[in-house]
């Protein structure tokens, strides 16, 4: 009884490769990527589909196992260049260039991808401009544009080449004035002027490295008027990226196409107004005359149809817009990747440095697509970038500068097995040419199937094919060597049809005993299991099925898996019993690009805010935060005073969803408002009220007149120094003379001691010396002492003689 315990605990719920009841080697391949398979003739009393050990335990020969592994092999690594040449087919930023990953069933493997923009790279750059009526001032400016721009873009690089395009909208009614018929040739008609008839889109110079010409072929440009307010921008976009012949875009170089309007746009399904209902097909329409031909026959492009044009020919689109219309083409921005906006002013006054600045933050970013990934495979992208944090679930790096280096991790799952055993995507960053191309082998094949034997003798005089081992019988048929018949029954092989759990010690059947699982007909010892309008029921035992799994909503694994033998298998994005918990973050970034703001953790793709006081999807609102100012103060500076880190990035309008109002002073308007303060660049005070409405609105209340420091009064200044030299002067004669005194006193104490020790020793008036009769001496004593008192004295001895003089 133990070991019968011990048996179907391991075998039949630790052993995935037997419990899920691989009956072929195809199918032991698709179960786990643990499993393997043993063809070895005469095995019997063990399962073919099992973990490896245990079939080499069990007696089956190496190499009568079928048990292939997943490998990845790297076919083209290059190293990343530094500095492109002017020849740029031998620039490198992509690393590596190929690879060939060979996958089993259910197995994944991971590699590397290392990117970097590298300087000096050639640049495209295509203006395509609205020649609508609004747009004659802009038109004025732009003739002057091309010298300018040049030398500006001449600090990226040095190998620039410069085209030029038009577009004003469909030349049909509604789009256009057909009243009265002068209005056809000449739209402006109706305001007095002169203007060219409406087109849709022409094109006007390729791309050349003369900006001479780009400035005389713009000069030659004349607006055009068109009837309703939306332009037909869209379909230019399209024409210019596809018609690379007519355009001239080269293959090595970066690919801007300037888009400037101060309208909206016609998009997919608008063409219908003019009774236009066939769809753009992406292609390229330019007659001999570079006009786009069908203009009146095609609606406008969609959304994802720009999307995937931009993809395909490497081409980084940049809005610049009107401030009216700046919204909307930010949010065409978020939905078509590689894009930036640009706010133009309204006589296109700041294009240039609007330009720089958006092929800056282009260039500051690096997002990685994916293209022709089969269905059966599923990727997921680690990023690393400068800081060397790994940010799970993320494949885009910013804030880069030119010549940094970033990677992305790359998991490779197989989900499944394609028609085709072979199958190839590219990876690559949105806007390079340089790309990462993956050949994928799925293994869910195994090597004895080409050995296989139809009709073989050894399935019961050929009512079955021998492969891998096994037979597998002809319809009608059924047995291990295909021997049984449908028609023929036995009780003695219902014991094959149940499960060791539902017989006795001796194999009696239980009061519980369950044939084929309840859900099929014991066959010669065979389960044939019952058809199910749920879904499918396989196994051995018939255990097996694919819609008993756990429901999120209502949904069978949440929507996001697969649902086998009873266990959810999830897409590579989710996870959890039932795939209810993604394991993305992206959803989790705020606008500032930290994850959760700071303030929580990602989990299952939505935020859990940590911080007390913070709420909000990404954890992004929070008054009563200690950095709450810190955030709020840049969007003040940006929004209300137009300077800046996020107004130089132009990155303002997506970050700032605030609202400013300006006040004279702030104003109590709820307990949870929070009083900011900070010094600006002038070292003023500036003072806001950051304030959170019931409906989770943002608004700053921003004090309309900063405490400035006032300037220094430069009479009271004069007069401070003049008073400070003053008595310093005096302060200086003071203590001189006191010094003076000091000394005068101790001279005069000195002389009067001297005085008083000056004294003659005298005997009867006469001086008494012993001195030779023959020595003669002179001795002259002169005493200078203060006040001129001179004292002079001469002694003379001769012949014992003594003269005195005073």
């Amino acid at each position: 009884f133990k070991y019968w315990f011990y048996w179907t605990k391991h075998t039949s719920c630790s052993n995935i490769c037997t419990s899920r009841g691989g009956s072929t080697c195809k199918q032991c391949l698709t179960v786990h990527p643990s499993c393997a398979w043993c063809f070895q003739e005469g095995v019997a009393g063990v399962s073919r589909c099992d973990l490896k050990s245990n079939l080499l335990d069990a007696g089956c020969a190496v190499n009568a196992l079928e048990f292939p592994t997943s490998k990845l092999q790297v076919k083209e690594d290059r190293p990343l260049s530094d500095k492109a040449a002017r020849d740029t087919a031998d620039a490198t930023q992509i690393r590596p260039q190929r690879l060939h990953i060979t996958l089993r069933p259910d197995d994944s493997k991971r590699f590397t991808v290392k990117v970097r923009q590298v300087e000096d790279y050639p640049v495209d750059l295509y203006y395509l401009m609205d020649l609508s009526y609004s747009m004659n001032d802009d038109l004025y400016r732009l003739r002057t544009l091309g010298k300018g721009l040049a030398q500006e873009m001449g600090r990226t690089t040095s190998n620039l080449r410069m085209g030029f395009g038009a577009f004003v909208d469909k030349p049909l009614s509604p789009y256009m004035y057909i009243s009265p018929k002068e209005a056809l040739l000449n739209p402006c008609y109706g305001i007095n002027t002169t203007c060219l008839p409406q087109f849709g889109y022409k094109h006007v110079l390729s791309l050349t490295e003369e900006v001479g010409r780009f400035t005389e072929e713009v000069k030659k440009q004349i607006v055009s008027r068109n009837r309703d307010a939306p332009e037909g921008g869209f379909d230019a976009i399209i024409q210019a990226a596809v018609c690379n012949e007519k355009i001239g875009w080269r293959q090595g170089a970066s690919h801007l196409l300037i888009f400037t309007t101060d309208a909206k746009t016609h998009v997919a399904l608008d063409g219908r107004l003019a009774g236009i209902v066939q769809p753009n097909d992406g292609k390229c329409h330019l007659n001999s005359e570079n006009m786009y031909s069908m203009s009146t026959v095609l609606d406008y492009p969609s959304l994802a149809l720009i999307t995937e044009k931009m993809s395909e020919n490497n081409i980084n689109l940049i809005f610049a817009v009107t401030s009216s219309v700046v919204p909307l083409y930010q949010n065409y921005s978020e939905l078509i990747p590689g894009t930036a906006v640009g706010t133009l002013s309204n006589d296109s006054g700041n294009v240039i440095q609007l330009i720089l600045n958006a092929y800056a933050k282009i260039r500051s970013v690096i997002d990685m697509e994916t293209q022709g990934v089969p269905e059966e495979l599923s990727l997921s992208f680690n990023a690393t970038c400068l800081n060397g944090e790994v940010i799970p679930g993320i494949k885009s790096c910013s804030g880069l500068k030119i010549g940094d280096t970033v990677s992305f991790s790359v998991e490779a799952r197989a989900r499944g097995c394609p028609k085709e055993k072979r199958k190839t995507f590219v990876i690559k960053p949105v806007g390079f040419k340089d790309s990462l191309t993956v050949t994928v082998t799925f293994e869910c094949e195994c090597k004895c199937q080409a050995a296989a034997q139809p009709n073989s003798p050894v399935c019961n005089h050929g009512n079955g094919t021998y492969e891998c081992g096994i037979c597998l019988c002809h319809p009608g048929r059924l047995g291990p060597r295909c021997e049984c018949a449908e028609g023929d029954y036995g009780a003695t092989e219902r014991d094959h049809c149940t499960a060791p759990s539902a017989r006795g010690p001796r194999g009696a059947w239980g009061a519980e005993a369950a044939v084929c699982s309840g859900r099929g007909d014991c066959v010669c010892g065979q389960c044939v299991c019952h058809s199910s309008d749920f879904g499918k029921v396989w196994g051995k035992l018939c255990e097996c099925d694919d819609f008993n799994c756990l429901r999120y909503k209502g949904e069978l694994c949440a929507g996001h898996g697969v649902c086998d033998c009873g266990f959810c298998q999830c897409d590579s994005d989710w996870r959890g019993d039932n795939c209810n918990c993604s394991r993305r973050t992206d959803t989790c970034m705020s606008s500032l690009g930290l994850l959760c703001s700071g303030r929580g953790q990602c989990v299952c793709g939505a935020c859990e805010c940590t911080q007390p006081g913070a709420y909000g999807a990404n954890c992004d609102k929070c008054p009563t935060c200690p950095d709450a100012c810190t955030m709020k103060k840049e969007c003040v500076e940006c929004k209300h005073f137009k300077r800046g880190k996020l107004f130089e990035e132009n990155s303002c309008t997506r970050i700032c969803r605030d609202e400013i109002q300006l006040v004279n002073d702030l104003e109590f308007h709820d307990k949870n408002a929070v009083n900011c303060t900070y010094k600006d660049e002038d070292d003023c005070v500036e003072r806001f009220q950051y304030y959170e409405d019931a409906s989770g609105k943002s608004i700053l209340f921003v004090v309309k007149e900063p405490d400035c420091p006032k300037g220094p009064d430069i009479l009271v200044v004069l007069l401070s120094v003049a008073g400070a030299i003053l008595f310093l002067g005096l302060a200086s004669l003071l203590i001189w003379k006191l010094l003076v005194t000091i000394h005068d006193r101790r001279e005069f104490a000195k002389f009067e001691e001297e005085r008083a020790r000056a004294k003659w020793d005298t005997v009867g008036g006469h001086i008494h010396s012993l001195v030779d009769t023959h020595a003669r001496c002179s001795i002259n004593l002169i005493l200078n002492v203060s006040y001129n008192f001179t004292l002079t004295t001469r002694i003379a001895t001769h012949g014992g003689n003594i003269y005195k003089d005073l």
